[in-house]
């Protein structure tokens, strides 16, 4: 199916590159024929001006010119749909990339390392070759972190997330839908949409004191002059519509908010614009449609539409920004109180949007992390929808629950990644998992851990079946000491494992998974084979369940003490003096150990020196 997949998004990406082929050589015709008008109009008009013949010269003039401008305008619309197949097939190839775990070319966004989370580090959930960097495929800053919060703050309600999984499994079948949200803000500028800096420019105010009062002076003195003006055209007066026309220049001066009036007006509309853009596309699809995005928009929205108030918004912006044309400026406010009257519609048009704001951000962030995780459905079609257990009812009354079969981790190339069953059932359940260096124990860990993260989170995960309890996710695999905060390697996993199990005392949220590598890898053999019997019975009454790896053999005998731990383990085999891994999970405890062979193999000593023995 993902070889499927792949084929059909490179027949895309090979007819859109005909497509932009054909147009090239469109545009570069076009081109020369813009050239040839040009010259033909130029010695035409020319001649016949030089022959005297000048109503022929003014015609040939007036006729050439209207074709150069109606050639000119079909070729600037060649070249935009030029611009924009091949903004289409990046996207296609993007996603390309993002299939075949291509990391070079897959977009990377700002990102925060969340060093202090309980399991985002440990996991690879976030910066660069991580989860969200594989499958952030958002449009805005609110866009991105709605998708980091879903995997990071977990597990959300059994309602929110049967919500929010219908809304990504709708858009999984709508790929020119998100797609074209993709392209549509790409069109309308590179940078994300920023919610704080938008906010910002729609918070900000050109204040002028007393403008009601002021409009209404001033419409008073337009609407004198122009009378007077008629009676003094008519002979009716003298000139007296000098003095209040004199009245109002005065007054226009004194209120003029020259060029800052101008450079709000193209700072708001450079802002608005991409939010009206994928808004509108999204309210035009949601609109007289009984779909899942209709309704969740529908709730998220609310009655008024967002595109009626920016194309409002747009209507003033483009009507105060014809201070760029002086002439044309000044004849218009000579008239009448052009910029008072269309700076009170935009502090007006402002205060609407600012309060509608965060409404519309949210209501986006939602479709576009949806949409980001339907991008990752799509693409990896083997992936599967996992299955929450739950009663009839939808609250949880069965033992916490984690089974899976044939269970990979999606960060590994499909051609190396190895697929393993695990099934854990009740409180207490553990899988005391033991083996050699480099068997794969860590990436089992991980494997669990991100696509429980993934399942949580409204996606498919990369396995044959998934079925679970809701779970709070808590690991202790990637452990590293902060020289900044004083703490060795063995203190701070000494406080990793400690929040673990002070998590596993709270019954009134769901239970925890905990996932530890190695435990207490930062302390001598006696002391942590000691203490790592004492945490594991610990961890075994508490309120959590889950998977401990350790290179200490003896823990295997916990077996016999803790009535629902089992021992699995991974191993090697060595052939023709190389150390080969299946990554398969067996049962029981490993039988072999091999970091004597990795030493012997990269020609370190393994036997201790003739000087030693004698000491």
């Amino acid at each position: 199916m993902a070889r499927s997949r792949t084929t059909q998004i490179e027949t895309i990406i090979s007819r859109t590159d005909r497509l932009i082929a054909q147009g090239s050589k469109t545009s570069a015709l076009f081109t020369r024929w813009r050239l040839a008008i040009f010259l033909a109009g130029l010695i035409c008009t020319v001649t016949l001006y030089k022959l005297n013949w000048y109503q022929s010269g003014n015609l040939s003039l007036a006729l050439f010119l209207a074709i150069f401008i109606a050639v000119a305008a079909y070729h600037n619309k060649v070249e935009a749909q030029i611009h924009r197949l091949r903004q289409w097939t990046q996207i296609k190839r993007t996603h390309l990339a993002r299939m075949a775990l291509d990391w070079g070319n897959i977009p990377t966004r700002p990102t925060d390392e969340r060093s202090s989370h309980p399991y985002a580090a440990d996991l690879d959930l976030v910066g660069p070759h991580s989860l969200t960097h594989l499958l952030d495929t958002t449009i805005s800053d609110q866009g991105r972190e709605r998708v980091r919060n879903w995997l990071l703050n977990q597990p959300p309600s059994p309602e929110q997330w049967r919500s929010r999984q219908a809304l990504v499994r709708e858009l999984t079948s709508r790929p020119l839908l998100r797609d074209r949200l993709t392209l549509d803000a790409k069109l309308t500028g590179d940078q994300e949409i920023n919610g704080k800096r938008l906010a910002a420019v729609i918070e900000h105010r050109l204040g002028l004191p007393h403008l009601n009062t002021i409009l209404v002076v001033q419409g008073l003195l337009a609407s004198t002059t122009i009378g007077l003006g008629l009676a003094t055209l008519f002979g009716l007066l003298p000139g007296y519509w000098m003095f209040s026309f004199a009245a109002y220049v005065l007054i226009y001066f004194m209120t003029d908010q020259g060029e800052e009036l101008l450079e709000h007006a193209v700072g708001l509309h450079h802002e608005t614009e991409r939010l009206a853009t994928v808004l509108g596309l999204i309210e035009r699809y949601a609109a007289h449609r009984e779909t899942t995005l209709a309704s969740t928009w529908a709730a998220l929205i609310g009655h008024v539409s967002p595109i009626q108030q920016l194309k409002e918004a747009a209507r003033t912006l483009h009507a105060v920004s014809i201070k760029a044309h002086p002439l044309v400026h000044l004849t218009i406010n000579a008239i009448g109180p052009w910029d008072l009257w269309f700076l009170r519609r935009l502090i007006q048009v402002q205060e609407r949007i600012q309060q509608a704001l965060p409404q519309w951000l949210d209501a986006l962030a939602e479709v576009e992390a949806a949409s980001a995780l339907a991008t990752f459905a799509y693409l990896h079609p083997d992936y599967i929808w996992p299955t929450p257990l739950t009663t009839t009812d939808g609250q949880q009354q069965i033992p916490p629950t984690l089974r899976a079969s044939r269970l990979a981790h999606p960060l590994l190339p499909p051609g190396t990644r190895i697929a393993n069953d695990v099934e854990m059932a009740e409180l207490g359940s553990i899988y005391l998992i033991t083996g050699s260096n480099m068997s794969g124990k860590s990436t089992f860990l991980r494997t669990i851990g991100i696509n429980l993260c993934l399942a949580q989170a409204g996606a498919p995960v990369c396995a044959q079946s998934f079925n679970w309890t809701w779970s709070r996710l808590a690991c202790c695999i990637r452990v590293d000491d902060s020289l900044d905060a004083g703490l060795s390697f063995f203190y701070a996993e000494v406080k990793r494992l400690k929040t673990i199990l002070d998590a596993t005392k709270d019954r009134t949220v769901p239970p925890v998974l905990f996932l530890i590598d190695e435990i207490f890898k930062g302390t001598n053999n006696r002391e942590r084979l000691i203490g790592s019997q004492a945490y594991i019975t610990a961890l075994s009454k508490g309120h959590g369940f889950g998977l401990v790896s350790t290179h200490d053999l003896e823990l295997a005998d916990l077996e016999q003490v803790i009535p629902r731990l089992r021992n699995a383990h991974f191993q090697e085999t060595v052939a023709n003096g190389t150390l080969t891994f299946d990554y398969q999970l067996r049962p029981g405890p490993c039988p072999t150990t091999n970091a004597l062979r990795i030493m012997e193999l990269e020609g370190l000593p393994i036997s201790p020196t003739p000087h030693n023995q004698a000491q």
